[in-house]
């Protein structure tokens, strides 16, 4: 028997500021559907979702929810007044007795639930958000952009936890590597039109690419046949004309259609110019140790940076990547060892908090403004790359429209800011290239830009990532930040990097002895060692069980609660059910390891 949709829209029509966003747009939302919902920044991805939210009402059409489903949404800028602490947040929505749910969530997602509401970061703020969200489970979870501020380890535990949920979920996310992960269907916006592919996210772009290539045949078909009956009502006689009154309404009807087809959005011009060729030495750091009170960044770090390398930093949150980039830019001096910059450098830095531009100034201002973009005696002038231009059209070459240019920078979205700033990045030349989480808040169009812009790059790239996706492609070299000091460089990638940690390299070398062919024995040994996702598998399963086993002894001690089924029936049910539902697991994923490490 099929079962109802989890959400249903019909027929939406949506207009804002004159400009219609969507026009007779339904789809139909599946129990157990895993959507991406992709497009290009300002295509109306964030606003779709919020009316699949019921947060914005449509101008016409209808949105139904299936009786007894309810509809969760990751707000972006959780409004958190009126709570004490990012707990009292993530658990405003749950029954009282159920916080615990908020707390096997919050490790995972590396957020302090007693953190004061008062000094929170944006990005604890979104973390409490996407853990009130994942505390609720919801039967239909909207999840806009819920990579953005988490590292990769977070990245990880999340991507594991919605791919063993039953839930449905659609997903806004620039990270690839999370979306080929967990998406079995695709939503694409593009130009006010929603396509559906029963595909996840991987083959998105030759999808798009196929689709994009019948639109223009048919548009040359339509240009020609527009072209011919043009021709034939010039030339046609007066009389054959007059008698042929419909085949003139037809061309009408012909140039109308042409017109009315909506040209596809460009991509941003990105262009980076190197400057003058610093030597071959760029960087050079001997055994550099860094602290702040207790804590250790760096202990004995050595690194050399040659022209032309890319080099990826990865660790988590608060681990100290930026506070390496800056000592190795020579903006910060290590506590030890010692840092040696190499000739003739000229560095432009991407910084992750934007602070180069000024929030309250207008986008023409913010350029304009700047010394090193300004041209003397032209207000409306930047230079670019040596040369002049107008102000208004180098910012359309970021797909920035007029109207923008006089709005002050804080009205822009998270992906704007990005491109304003990597405007300004651009207008100058450069020879080391600093780039602090550029990959937050870009459309996937834009971070293939900006990834093709890096490999044509003369100079040298020092990136800070979470996106797994993004530093296989550009880095050549991977400095793992793994705490308390320790930091190791590896060749290649973040793939490459998993490839060689050590407990990956040892678990290699134990599995190809364990497949050797034993001599005193007369046969060969039954196992074949494991390959690389089942040794993966293998070192997950630990933190795995820990997990059920905490989350059992936390619903045990929920359940303990004297005459809870008398006074909640209700509660005790979904307690009880719980229970059930994770000792069953714990039992499965305790067999899993047993087999897995005796075949290891």
């Amino acid at each position: 028997m099929a079962r109802a949709p989890l959400l249903q829209i019909s027929d939406i029509s949506l207009t804002f500021g004159g400009n219609p966003v969507f026009d007779n747009l339904s789809l139909v939302i599946q129990p157990g559907d895993r959507v991406a919902l992709v497009g290009r920044n300002g295509s109306g991805k964030s606003t779709l979702m919020k009316v699949m939210a019921g947060l914005v009402e449509a101008d016409r059409g209808g949105r139904v929810v299936s009786p007894g489903v309810r509809v969760g949404y990751m707000e972006q800028d959780p409004d958190l007044s009126g709570f004490e602490t990012l707990g009292d947040f993530a658990a405003s929505g749950l029954d009282v007795g159920e916080e615990y749910r908020v707390a096997m969530v919050a490790e995972g997602l590396k957020f302090n639930p007693e953190t004061p509401v008062a000094t929170a970061s944006g990005g604890e703020r979104r973390r409490a958000a996407l853990a009130k969200l994942l505390a609720e489970a919801p039967e239909l979870m909207l999840l806009d952009e819920p990579t953005n501020h988490l590292d990769i380890q977070a990245i990880e535990w999340l991507e594991a936890e919605l791919a063993s949920t039953r839930t449905g979920f659609v997903l806004i996310s620039h990270d690839r590597a999370f979306l080929k992960a967990l998406t079995r269907a695709t939503l694409w916006v593009d130009r006010g039109e929603v396509r559906r592919r029963e595909a996840g996210f991987d083959g998105f772009e030759e999808w798009r690419e196929t689709v994009w290539a019948e639109e223009d045949e048919a548009r040359h078909k339509l240009d020609r046949k527009i072209k011919a009956e043009a021709k034939w009502a010039v030339e046609g006689i007066s009389a054959r004309r007059k008698r042929n009154q419909g085949r003139v309404r037809a061309l009408a009807a012909l140039r109308a259609e042409r017109s009315s087809q909506i040209r596809r959005q460009g991509t941003a011009a990105l262009e980076m110019e190197s400057g003058p060729t610093s030597g071959k030495r760029v960087i050079e750091a001997r055994g550099i140790g860094k602290g702040f009170g207790d804590k250790r960044i760096l202990d004995g770090f050595d690194l050399r940076v040659l022209r032309g390398d890319r080099v990826a930093f990865v660790g988590p949150n608060g681990v100290g990547k930026t506070t390496l980039l800056k000592m190795l830019t020579g903006e910060i001096a290590p506590d030890a060892g010692e840092v040696i910059l190499g000739t003739n450098l000229e560095i432009a830095v991407f910084d992750q908090t934007r602070a180069q531009l000024d929030a309250n100034a207008t986008l023409w201002e913010n350029l304009t403004g700047d010394p090193l973009m300004a041209v003397s005696g032209a207000s409306d002038q930047v230079m670019v790359r040596g040369t002049p231009k107008h102000v208004v059209a180098y910012l359309k070459d970021f797909l920035f429209d007029e109207r923008q240019v006089r709005a002050p920078v804080r009205s822009l979205s998270g992906g704007e800011k990005a491109r304003l700033l990597l405007a300004k990045l651009m207008a100058r030349p450069s020879n080391l290239l600093i780039l602090d989480e550029p990959t937050n808040d870009l459309d996937v169009e834009t971070l293939d830009l900006l990834q093709d812009v890096l490999g044509e790059y003369d100079g040298t790239v020092l990136l800070v990532s979470h996106d797994r996706d993004f530093i296989d492609r550009v880095a050549t070299a991977t400095v793992a930040m793994e705490g308390n000091g320790r930091a190791t460089a590896y060749p290649g990638g973040w793939s490459d990097y998993v490839a060689q940690r050590p407990e990956v390299m040892a678990a290699e070398a134990k599995a190809a002895k364990a497949a050797a062919p034993v001599k005193e024995a007369p046969k060969p040994p039954k196992s074949a060692g494991l390959s690389f996702t089942e040794r993966k598998r293998l070192d997950d399963l630990p933190a795995i069980i820990a997990r059920l086993e905490a989350e059992i002894a936390k619903l045990e001690e929920f359940l303990a609660v004297p005459d809870l089924y008398r006074t909640d029936p209700v509660k005790f049910k979904k307690g009880t059910e719980a229970l059930t539902e994770r000792q069953i697991a714990l039992q499965s994923a305790e067999e899993e390891w047993l087999a897995l490490e005796e075949r290891a």
